[in-house]
């Protein structure tokens, strides 16, 4: 079932929200405790993708030239003002304010991502579900303390989050349609890989390690199909 990651990581985010309900404050060292924790877990899951390599030089590539693509697109800047002007565009009405920001700050950080990318794609192509329901796991928890301040509004980000994820995983289930499966395999086990190397840079970002920009590698993706038709075309690497 394509979407059962998506539905899994959207229930988390139900039940995080309504646990935080309960939850005035929650003590600052309980939450770094366990975002430390949660960063070494998806660490984890980034280094075992990753490990599933067959071409280096593939997922090299893609990550340089996807990287270019991105920083030459200022993805992760658009995306961050993009998500600016929506909140200042719902925030304004006084009676709403509440709902509209808890709802707009979950939104983005439940939607933009390397994780909601990889995690639907890994759903659709391989019926893979563990990057998703990790990621479903991760917003339970960020819901919970983000309603504790915010309010119920964070719930609501659960329609953009199904919309947006279960979209690209059912995309994702019509590739072969199109692609050769031997030319399939070969897509999924180096985006895999490269996914996981961006996984492994969003645990490191929750360990306050580092400061990877993202957003701006995930054309890498994209740049593994196109580098693997080029492989397949030309012969090379």
């Amino acid at each position: 079932m394509a979407l059962l990651g998506t539905l899994v990581n959207g229930a988390c985010i139900v039940a995080g929200t309504l646990i935080g309900l309960f939850f005035t404050k929650i003590p600052e060292r309980f939450k770094e405790t366990v975002m430390s924790g949660v960063g070494l877990a998806v660490i984890l899951i980034g280094l075992q993708m990753a490990f599933e390599v067959n071409s280096i030089v593939i997922v090299l590539l893609s990550l340089l030239s996807g990287a270019l693509v991105g920083e030459a697109l200022y993805l992760e800047d658009r995306l961050e003002a993009a998500g600016h002007w929506i909140e200042r565009k719902f925030a304004k009405p006084e009676e709403s304010s509440g709902i509209a920001e808890g709802f707009i700050t979950a939104s983005l950080i439940f939607v933009i991502g390397a994780l909601s990318v990889i995690g639907a794609l890994d759903g659709g192509l391989r019926n893979d579900h563990e990057v998703l329901i990790t990621k479903g796991i991760i917003d339970g928890f960020v819901a919970m303390v983000l309603t504790s301040t915010l309010g119920i509004g964070v719930i609501f980000s659960v329609i953009p989050v199904v919309l947006y994820q279960g979209s690209i995983a059912l995309l994702a289930t019509q590739i072969n349609r199109w692609v050769p499966e031997d030319m399939l395999d070969l897509f999924i086990t180096e985006m895999t890989a490269t996914g996981g190397l961006m996984i492994v840079a969003i645990g490191l970002n929750i360990l306050n390690l580092t400061k990877i920009r993202v957003a701006n590698l995930l054309p890498a993706l994209i740049m593994v199909g196109v580098l693997l038709y080029l492989q397949q075309l030309l012969g090379w690497f």
